[in-house]
This record gives C-alpha cells, sequence and structure tokens, in this order.
C-alpha cells in the first residue's frame, strides 16, 4: 500500500509513531475526510472486497464506502503503520433492541501496549475517537456519551447525549474473534442486493465534521452544527450533484 497517498487522501501529514495519539489522530481524520457512503449500490456497481480495489476506490477515486470497505481498507493503513489490527464481526442493534446477523458490521480492535481499542471508521454517525475496551465507564465526545458493556462473550457499545433523563441505547455487540476480508463477503453481497437491507432501500452519503456532521440523504441535505440542525431539499439531480462534489468530493 502506499502510505503517503492514503494520508494524504486523510490530509495528514505529520510523521506518524505507532502510538494512541497517532491511532486518534487517523481515526478521526478518516471520519471528517472520508465519507460513509452507499452509492455504488444505487449506481448498480458492485463492491469488492479486496484492497486493491477499496485503495482505487477510496485514494484513487476519492470516495467512500460502507463498513467493509472503510474499516477493511483503514486496517491496513494501521498494521502498515506499525499497529497491531483484527477485523471483527458485529451485530448491529435494531430500534426494538434486538440485532441483526453476525458480520452486519464490521469494527477494528487495535492493540497497544497491553491495552485495546475499539476502532471504527464505517458505522456513519458514531464516534469519531476510538473507544478504550478496558474503560467501562463513560467515554465522552462530540456531545455524546459512549460506554462499553461486557459479558461473558461479547462487548456492546452503548450511546447516549449524556443528559440525565437520556438513557443509554445499545449501538452494535462484538466478541474479539478475529476475523478475515473475505468473511464479510456474504453480507456484503446481502447489503448490495437484498431488498431487505437499508441500504438498498435510501442512498446515503455523509461524514464528520468539526463541529457536527453532514449528510446527503435522497433529496435531502442535512447539517448538524454544535447540536444545531438544518434540512434543505434538493430540487434537482444537478443541485444534488453539486452537494456530493461541494461537500464530499464527489463526482459520479
Amino acid at each position: 500500500m502506499d502510505i503517503e497517498r492514503y494520508l494524504a487522501r486523510l490530509d495528514v501529514h505529520s510523521a506518524l509513531e505507532p502510538d494512541i495519539a497517532t491511532l486518534r489522530n487517523l481515526h478521526r481524520a478518516h471520519m471528517q475526510m472520508i465519507p460513509f457512503e452507499n452509492l455504488d449500490i444505487h449506481l448498480g456497481q458492485k463492491i469488492v472486497l479486496e484492497e486493491e480495489h477499496l485503495f482505487a476506490k477510496i485514494v484513487d477515486r476519492q470516495r467512500g464506502g460502507i463498513c467493509y470497505e472503510l474499516n477493511g481498507l483503514f486496517a491496513r493503513l494501521l498494521t502498515d503503520i506499525g499497529f497491531e489490527v483484527a477485523l471483527v464481526a458485529a451485530e448491529v442493534f435494531r430500534e426494538d433492541r434486538t440485532t441483526g446477523p453476525l458480520f452486519d458490521h464490521m469494527a477494528l480492535l487495535v492493540d497497544f501496549e497491553g491495552d485495546r481499542y475499539l476502532a471504527d471508521v464505517g458505522f456513519g454517525d458514531s464516534f469519531t475517537a476510538p473507544l478504550r475496551l478496558s474503560d467501562t465507564g463513560d467515554q465522552p465526545q462530540d456531545r455524546r456519551v459512549y460506554r462499553i458493556q461486557r459479558d461473558a462473550r461479547t462487548f456492546t457499545v452503548m450511546v447516549g447525549s449524556g443528559a440525565s433523563n437520556d438513557a443509554m441505547k445499545p449501538s452494535f455487540k462484538f466478541s474479539t474473534k478475529p476475523r478475515r476480508l473475505s468473511d464479510f463477503n456474504e453480507m456484503c453481497t446481502f447489503h448490495q442486493t437484498s431488498d431487505q437491507s437499508h441500504f438498498t432501500r435510501k442512498d446515503v452519503c455523509s461524514r464528520a465534521t468539526s463541529t457536527g456532521r453532514i449528510t446527503l440523504r435522497g433529496t435531502q441535505l442535512i447539517e448538524t452544527d454544535a447540536g444545531a440542525r438544518n434540512v434543505v431539499d434538493l430540487a434537482s439531480s444537478e443541485e444534488r450533484q453539486r452537494a456530493l462534489i461541494k461537500h464530499f468530493g464527489i463526482v459520479l
């Protein structure tokens, strides 16, 4: 992998060491510079979970991707820098607190100096800095509070606003069993082809900003800034394309 080209895509130009500061810096840069997006699914373009394809799409063509693509390539970058990284399979919680199937989501575990961190640049509107797996208390960031709950076999990511009357909600759960990129092929195909997948129902393109988030969902451009939310309806496909270029650097 050409690390320098990947770092340029992230707009990261400082010297890198495999330490926690670097991990946090790269994680936040990835969330802000490379969008979570499923546009290829709606364009009929097949997603291929092979590193050279992912690099060509995300770095060379300046695109984003879904979790398997974003976390799959980010894992390779971290490994090449010198981190110990494992892909893990996750089950995503639904509104009724049941979960989807295993491999519904991919996340990363990064080992460093006897501790382990959960990294995830492919879950859309989520934590922008890695979570420490051994910390069972509140881990606040970006106007939210995250918490890692553990049972005998799995870890669950809980999220809330931090308000006293706001109950924490489960986001996804996973075990620490390491996986290969190819293990996610079946669910990746499902999300590209099944009418049961939320990815085939509506297109989305979204990235974090320094003060919030910007999302293009269907024909709506949604911007949040320090908690304030603004929604703009895009009247034409030309307006939508201009929004993709302006806010995400994507030319289709």
